[in-house]
């Protein structure tokens, strides 16, 4: 099956880290309601570093929620497939 990605890096300062995790509640709604999973995991050995996975079963959904997002998605062209192993 076709799957496509996207990632993000963010690293975020004590004092913005409530705010970032409200941006990414709201985002992870809007992806969830536009066919797309999204995580957001947090660096174990450095607080706030956050990296964000947007995953869908087609680059033309991933790319269509990027459009519709709320607030900017940084570098929304770099998408990657999935590769088959075997």
């Amino acid at each position: 099956m076709p799957r496509s990605l996207t990632m993000h890096r963010t690293v975020v300062t004590p004092s913005e880290r409530e705010r970032f995790l409200e941006k990414v509640r709201a985002k992870e709604a809007h992806y969830v309601a536009n066919g797309c999973r999204y995580w957001v995991f947090e660096e174990q050995a450095l607080a706030g570093a956050f990296i964000e996975f947007c995953e869908a079963n087609d680059a033309k959904t991933l790319t269509a929620a990027h459009a519709a997002a709320p607030g900017r998605v940084h570098d929304p062209a770099r998408i990657y497939s999935i590769v088959e192993l075997s």
